[in-house]
């Protein structure tokens, strides 16, 4: 059966924005003038941009951390984490987390590829997996973990003026970082400039 031209045309210009060339990008884009050791290690993690085509729109899934939580409580963030030992790669380790944070069964994921590596402030080396959802689905989300999984319509996010740079003190020092907030949610940090990433790639 033929799909929906909507939605053959999203996955199309998912594949294209992929395709494109692109730099890396890190937390500390905004900041040049941070000096970073030039032998520090960065651990290896992948993060899920999880995007639902058989809706009216298209739609992004992004968790809210619980607040209980030791490491960036109640922040904005994709499905993800670091790569375990059993996982073959970032992708499987994206796959993996989405599994297990917000109840998104592997095999209905279909891939399209990954985005250049983003580094943290954390010290971790970040590789965002685009991926389709073509079906229903409903997250459950991980107690403990996930306070809320919620969607975000992808035009917002792939619009560049939704985008803008704030700051805030940081270890004593004007950080500044994007931001694209989105309703009652304030989505900024690694989580927004991964998303500007993939709204420079989605521009004609």
């Amino acid at each position: 059966m033929r799909k929906p031209r909507k939605v053959s045309d999203v996955v199309a210009k998912l594949g294209a924005a992929l395709a494109r060339e692109g730099a890396e990008s890190s937390d500390f884009d905004l900041n040049p003038e941070t000096v970073l050791p030039p032998n520090r290690k960065l651990r290896p993690a992948g993060v899920l941009i999880a995007v639902s085509i058989n809706r009216p729109e298209p739609v992004v899934w992004l968790t809210k951390r619980a607040s209980g939580l030791k490491h960036h409580p109640g922040q904005i963030a994709f499905p993800g984490g670091k790569q375990d030992p059993g996982d073959v790669d970032v992708v499987a380790a994206a796959l993996r987390e989405a599994d297990e944070e917000i109840g998104l069964p592997r095999d209905l994921a279909r891939v399209l590829g990954r985005m250049p590596a983003h580094e943290t402030v954390t010290g971790f080396c970040v590789t965002p997996v685009v991926a389709v959802i073509e079906t229903d689905f409903t997250p459950i989300s991980e107690p403990g973990e996930v306070e809320e999984t919620f969607a975000v319509p992808l035009a917002h996010l792939v619009n560049p003026n939704n985008y803008m740079v704030q700051s805030r003190r940081w270890r004593g020092a004007r950080r500044y970082y994007f931001a694209v907030p989105y309703g009652p949610y304030y989505i900024w940090g690694a989580t927004a400039r991964m998303l500007r990433a993939l709204a420079a790639r989605m521009q004609p």
